[in-house]
């Protein structure tokens, strides 16, 4: 069965937008396992813009199904100036100290607003197969966001990695237009025939949302998890949180 872990992030983006702890990011972490999730992503920035390092502490400490931690290993400590929020002490020193069950490592940096483009491998290799040794060694699964390119596959493979999350924002831009939705499909899936050729485990996320799922999930061979977070956010406003996880349960083919 494929893994839904739900993404806080916009949660935290409306906490944010306020001097408030509400919403409560480890109750909705609760609300959601309650609803039925299988695990919960996190994506801290530098700029702790949306989940804060103090938000990856606190859940690390409640949760008891699998927690990821996503973001640039490259991120070095920054210090916050807003009033309340703690200092942001770096990624690989958070993921070292909280030691959760998976780490996804992605190349995005301040300037973008969401993650929104794989490794470059034949760039990107040395620097980050010693990253995915040191976390492996700390026991952490390890897995590198990707876009749906073979050859860079196969050198996700070379770095020792665990996984790999495939980017499926081309898939869910096709989907939404209806144009080479069959063909942009195909890529994901021979993908993820290579990503099984090589060994790796296969998540994949960005954009997936209730439409696009179901598809998606049928046609992708090897599939363990989708990391899903802006849509199903988008979601519970209108259906509710709990409605929304179990609708989403549903269109990865759960009863």
């Amino acid at each position: 069965m494929i893994a839904l872990s739900v993404n806080l992030n916009k949660i935290a983006l409306i906490r944010n937008s306020r001097d408030t702890r509400n919403p409560d990011i480890p109750a909705h972490a609760q609300m959601c396992i309650d609803a039925g999730a299988d695990g919960i992503t996190v994506h801290p920035r530098p700029d702790q813009r949306h989940i804060r390092a103090s938000d990856c502490f606190d859940l690390a400490a409640m949760l008891a199904v699998e927690f990821n931690i996503e973001g640039n290993p490259m991120a070095g400590p920054r210090r916050s100036e807003r009033p309340g929020v703690g200092d942001y002490p770096g990624f690989m020193e958070m993921v070292r100290e909280i030691r959760p069950a998976q780490c996804t490592l992605v190349p995005d940096g301040d300037a973008q607003l969401t993650s929104d483009h794989g490794f470059d491998l034949k760039r990107d290799g040395d620097s980050v197969a010693p990253l995915v040794a040191e976390l492996k060694g700390l026991g952490i699964r390890t897995s590198l966001f990707m876009d749906p390119d073979p050859e860079q596959i196969r050198l996700a493979a070379q770095t020792g990695a665990d996984r790999i999350e495939l980017y499926t924002e081309s898939y869910a831009r096709a989907f939404a237009s209806g144009r080479d939705v069959d063909t942009i499909l195909g890529q994901f899936v021979r993908a993820a025939e290579v990503a099984t050729e090589e060994g790796l485990g296969l998540n994949a996320g960005h954009d997936l949302d209730l439409h696009n799922l179901p598809d998606f999930a049928r046609a992708i061979p090897g599939l363990l998890e989708v990391s899903i977070g802006h849509a199903l956010t988008v979601d519970a406003i209108r259906i509710g949180l709990a409605n929304t996880v179990a609708a989403y349960q549903r269109a990865l083919g759960k009863h």
